[in-house]
């Protein structure tokens, strides 16, 4: 069962991200541009830049999972911090 819970840490990439982008890509940017690893546990949150598409890729036991959402009308919120921040740590109810 794939599950996402509040005892997880969450890091947001801060840029905007090529939702082309799949499990190796996404991987290699946690590893190149965030200097985390990606097979730790921790869940990573990508957001394209019209901010209507999110990728969340988290290493379970066995291999990798990737959440997709795409919304019909409306925005993410990207929290507000440090712009020039590769990424930034948010909450599970963020």
């Amino acid at each position: 069962m794939f599950t996402l819970n509040a005892h997880q840490q969450y890091h947001m990439y801060r840029p905007a991200t090529d939702m082309r982008k799949g499990f190796n890509g996404l991987s290699g940017l946690v590893r190149n541009e965030l200097g985390k690893d990606p097979l730790g546990g921790d869940v990573f949150i990508f957001i394209n830049r019209r901010r209507n598409r999110m990728k969340i890729l988290v290493w379970e036991t066995g291999g990798y999972v990737l959440y997709y959402k795409l919304l019909e009308r409306g925005t993410f919120q990207i929290p507000s911090l440090d712009n020039s921040a590769k990424s930034c740590d948010i909450t599970w109810h963020q």
